[in-house]
């Protein structure tokens, strides 16, 4: 059958130099392989798995099981669910590292090893335990990515990653399936907490630094999911419908940032349709845009069971299906055979997986150790947990005397939450409660309390299953008697209040009591904890144990003294909190979110997770998403505007200055560079961080445009008190263009251009002006 030029195009790679395996070059091995051979190497080896006939009813409809699971999960009772968890584990651990996500089809006769791929990204996920095996395989849990982002420290993340990459390495695997980069359009997107902003060039950094460290170590990433899967609802099937502008400035803008800056090895293409085709069969988006346009060098995989057409997928550019299934297999084998599926595309396609892969650790017989350094990694998560937290509200109680005892209050202070569901959970050796963290930085805790929690903890986790992946188990609050608060409080200097949610992969958040809004049980804690605090004078300080945000109408109404959202901070929390509320760490985290008054305020709110029945999202919005909307003449103010967050210290912006080089506009096409200097100085009696914000307003034209943009950031270095740094930021001029949908290309005006110099995106501090 004639074939589209299009599709072929990139098929002759004659002029790449050649990765070899054992002595043979890929082209070799290619050429040897029957194309039963090479329907294995772009299928996942899970089709050789068959389901036994006493699997758990769900089970047998794989891939829905997250989906079932992760909605019914309260329905099911604990035996149901450790008979399913058993089967999962027995399902999923085959293979040369037990508890990986996938792996690769593996061929001796062929020199091809058994690449291994893994869930992230808040670090490597695998079985902690191992059958006849008295070793242990524990990995750290680091901050999901929200805390990363809130940081605003490119470096930092990259530290981290780097030590979570030596695990990955250590244990065996070649390709984190991480970063995950999708926006936060909706605050009820269940994966908000495993992505990091709101914000396309935030996202696009932060996500260039975590492939940076991570590939530092000789593994791979898979930047995920590629793309507009911004919500878990209908996942594997939702029709995003989006304008090509903003899908190209908001939606794209990070993976294209990420390639251009760190060629992440692998690329996980998302489970949705893109205005109705689907992400994995898109040869547009994975050829046209990803390779044609950006230079994308590695290979491009399915996200885990998407079961769409393996020729068509194949087609599209999508490389690898995992974790395969026999369908897609025999439709990529009758494809070889009919014609369907030319020779030279599935040759390009094992091209592209082979040449990857030569890099990895086991296709370069790397031995590794089982022993990677997890006390050091432990003492990494301790410190970007500490500065990635927000400092919301604060009128002086904090922080808190070492010497101060405190009355903790709240299931989270005593189970603290460390990371989401789903592929986002890790299996970690400890936890580090607010409790324990409070004690460890030489706090007295209230005892009778602490006892309170901990039995009734004890009890509800009997009534309910044990953590696991689909599910991270979470309690409703006991009521506390006013009776009991007043005791604590008479010996104790503060009170404390810890509000946690759960979330993660398979579902979406709901603005209900509980979820988005705070639960009966909570209110009426608040309320009681704030009337005895303040008849006694004693500070009320409330703590967020989550990856996402909230509705902070009934928080803020009872007058807490002090708020600070400390996120999901990874298996270290407890101590990472207790540093700051301590002040041995001075807060420095800002918002890579706007945090809304009301929920109906987010212009997406209309429309999520669907426009139209269960099957269409319209982005009505278009690129007005954040901040962007906000700033909008009409819009309601932001409770907390984006890369909001106080400290305990007070800083001055003192000079800002811009230069261009070799700024040119030629036909709308803009050229050259733009170097913007602010002189930050700590004016406070503490030593601080400053991130200093860079926002762009652009003269309109033929299109129009948002009131100003993040263009770049920096953070400070620790300033003591007196202290000055300049910060030194360059823009490159193409990113002030926008898209033109009429012209299918990047423009930019000739013009006024300003440069705001901010501590948040509704607090400009200086501004200055270039024409181009």
């Amino acid at each position: 059958m004639a074939m589209s030029t299009a599709i072929l195009a990139g098929c002759n790679n004659s002029a790449v130099p050649q990765a070899e395996y054992n002595g043979k070059t890929v082209d070799e091995i290619i050429a040897a392989m029957t194309p039963e051979q090479k329907a294995n190497m772009v299928v996942g080896t899970n089709r050789v798995h068959e389901t036994p006939p006493d699997a758990p009813e769900c089970v047998t409809k794989y891939p829905l099981i997250c989906e079932k699971y992760q909605k019914d999960a309260e329905k099911f009772g604990v035996s149901e669910w450790e008979k399913l968890q058993s089967f999962v584990a027995t399902y999923q651990t085959e293979g040369r590292v037990p508890g990986a996500a996938g792996q690769h089809y593996s061929n001796d006769s062929l020199g091809i090893p058994p690449f291994v791929y893994a869930d992230g990204p808040a670090g490597l996920r695998i079985d902690p335990t191992r059958k006849n095996d008295k070793g242990e395989y524990y990995c750290t849990a680091f901050p999901t990515e929200t805390a990363l982002a809130a940081t605003w420290d490119v470096d930092l993340v990259e530290k981290v990653t780097t030590a979570m990459g030596e695990e990955v390495k250590e244990y065996g695997t070649d390709i984190l399936l991480a970063p995950a980069i999708n926006i936060h359009r909706n605050p009820l997107c269940g994966r908000n907490f495993e992505y990091f902003s709101e914000d396309p060039y935030l996202v696009g950094k932060m996500a260039a630094a975590y492939i940076n460290g991570m590939q530092k170590n000789g593994v791979g990433t898979s930047l995920k999911h590629f793309a507009v899967n911004n919500q878990e609802t209908h996942r594997n099937g939702v029709n995003a419908v989006v304008s090509m502008r903003a899908l190209r400035e908001i939606y794209l803008k990070g993976f294209e940032m990420a390639v251009k800056e760190s060629q992440p090895w692998t690329i996980m293409s998302s489970y949705n349709k893109i205005n109705g085709v689907f992400a994995s069969e898109n040869h547009w988006l994975l050829e046209d845009v990803l390779r044609g346009e950006w230079g994308f060098e590695g290979f491009v995989m399915t996200d885990w069971w998407a079961q769409e057409n393996g020729v068509r997928q194949q087609l599209a550019g999508n490389d690898l299906i995992m974790p395969g299934t026999e369908r897609q297999y025999q439709e990529i084998l009758e494809g070889l055979n009919d014609g369907s599926l030319p020779k030279e595309v599935i040759d390009r396609n094992i091209s592209r997986i082979l040449t990857t892969m030569a890099k990895s650790p086991v296709a370069q017989g790397y031995k590794y150790s089982n022993k990677p350094d997890l006390k050091a990694h432990a003492k990494i998560t301790h410190e970007v947990a500490c500065d990635g937290m927000v400092l919301l509200e604060n009128n002086g109680a904090l922080p808190i005397s070492k010497d101060k005892c405190v009355a903790l209050y709240g299931n989270a202070s005593y189970d603290i939450l460390v990371g989401g569901s789903g592929s986002g959970n890790v299996n970690r050796k400890y936890k580090v409660s607010l409790s324990e963290g409070m004690s460890n930085a030489g706090f007295a805790v209230v005892d009778d309390n602490a006892a309170n929690y901990n039995k009734y903890l004890e009890e509800e986790k009997a009534k309910k299953p044990s953590e696991n992946f689909w599910a991270v188990p979470v309690f409703d609050e006991m009521v506390l008697k006013e009776a009991d608060v007043e005791r604590h409080l008479t010996n104790a200097d503060a009170a404390i209040l810890t509000i946690c949610r759960m979330a993660g992969e398979g579902g979406d958040r709901k603005n209900v009591a509980g979820d988005y809004q705070l639960s009966a049980e909570e209110s009426a804690n608040i309320e009681t904890i704030s009337k005895v605090a303040k008849a006694k004078g004693k500070p009320f300080i409330i703590v967020l144990d989550m990856g996402n945000i909230i509705d902070m109408k009934e928080i803020l109404a009872a007058e807490p003294d002090a708020v600070l959202h400390a996120w999901l901070g990874g298996q270290e929390a407890g101590n990472s909190i207790a540093d700051v509320l301590s002040g041995k760490v001075n807060p420095s985290g800002k918002l890579p979110m706007t945090w809304a008054k009301n929920y109906e305020d987010y212009a997406s709110a209309k429309n999520f997770p669907f426009s139209e029945g269960d099957s269409v999202t319209r982005y009505e919005e278009d690129i007005y998403v954040g901040y962007r909307q906000f700033d909008k003449k009409g819009s309601a103010a932001p409770l907390y505007p984006f890369g909001y967050g106080k400290s305990y210290t007070t800083f001055s912006y003192d000079v800002i200055g811009a230069k261009e080089k070799s700024i040119t506009i030629n036909n709308n096409i803009i050229e050259g560079e733009i170097t913007v200097e602010v002189q930050v100085t700590n004016t406070g009696k503490v030593a601080g961080k400053e991130v200093v914000q860079i926002y762009v307003s652009a003269p309109e034209g033929s299109i129009k445009k948002p009131v100003k943009e993040l263009k770049a950031f920096a953070k400070t270095k620790l300033l003591k008190p007196g202290e000055s740094e300049m910060l030194s930021m360059t823009i490159p001029a193409q990113s002030l263009a926008s898209w033109d949908e009429s012209k299918n290309e990047w423009i930019a005006e000739k013009g006024k251009y300003t440069f705001h110099a901010a501590a948040n995106a509704m607090d400009i501090k200086l501004s200055t002006d270039l024409n181009f």
